[in-house]
């Protein structure tokens, strides 16, 4: 009997720790979900210098130690090749971002020709090809890294051409994260970093929304005190103003 009270008391013990670390996860959610959620200018900084400078792609090389924006109007055409039809709710999120991130310019248009921002909508089976022979004009497929991906192509002068791969087809979470990541790295923040818990720049976050700490990122990236080139360095002489001007807009 006191073999099997024991047992009994640790299966409790171990549901009970099951039970707090899943209460916290959703606590963390929510904390990180929360709209109301202020930032200080310091923390946003922090953000942008950890989303903005490096890379979680080796191959950006010299880029990633300088501000990527795009200076011009973003033309995106959304091409959708996936079986789910996903596009259109793509389509719709690029839509909001005009009225979401000041000075940012973009805007949707149908020939390829008209684009420099190009975001592929596909089915898992098709994601390897995609990404090799449309994003990297490679013919091997081998060279595939990542759930969904984006290639920024940029110069001192800013970025170039911006390509994003979605994958419509493994369920809703990974979908709208894809969607809202992909796209915005698309725009300048290319790195990611795990100590960004209230942003979608995080691999192991839970976030899938753009995040009001994400929208003031990049309202950051677009003011126009940031200029595109601009090395970590001479971006901190001005973050101060540009976070404060942003925070007092947004908050």
């Amino acid at each position: 009997m006191k073999g099997q009270v024991g047992d009994a008391e640790s299966m409790i013990t171990v549901a009970a720790v099951r039970l707090a670390r899943g209460l916290a996860a959703i606590i963390l959610f929510l904390l990180a979900t929360t709209p109301g959620r202020a930032f200080t200018d310091a923390e946003l900084i922090d953000g942008f210098n950890r989303t903005v400078f490096g890379s979680e792609y080796q191959t950006l090389g010299w880029q990633s130690h300088l501000v990527k924006k795009f200076t011009g109007p973003v033309r995106v055409l959304v091409d959708d090749r996936s079986s789910k039809r996903r596009g259109g709710e793509v389509a719709d999120f690029v839509r909001s971002l005009p009225g979401l991130i000041e000075n940012l310019d973009i805007s949707l248009v149908a020939a390829p020709e008209d684009a420099n921002y190009r975001i592929f909508v596909v089915d898992r089976a098709a994601y390897r090809d995609v990404v090799a022979r449309e994003v990297y004009g490679r013919a091997s497929t081998n060279f595939a890294p990542g759930k969904c991906l984006v290639r920024v192509v940029s110069a001192g002068w800013g970025i170039a051409r911006s390509d994003a791969v979605i994958v419509a087809d493994e369920g809703e979470f990974l979908f709208h994260r894809c969607m809202v990541e992909e796209t915005l790295q698309g725009l300048g923040p290319v790195n990611d970093d795990r100590s960004l818990m209230l942003s979608v720049f995080n691999d192991i976050s839970l976030q899938s929304v753009f995040t009001s700490f994400d929208r003031q990122i990049l309202n950051m990236l677009y003011h126009p005190l940031i200029e595109a080139g601009m090395t970590k360095a001479e971006a901190q002489r001005v973050l101060p103003t540009v976070a404060r001007d942003v925070n007092s807009r947004l908050r």
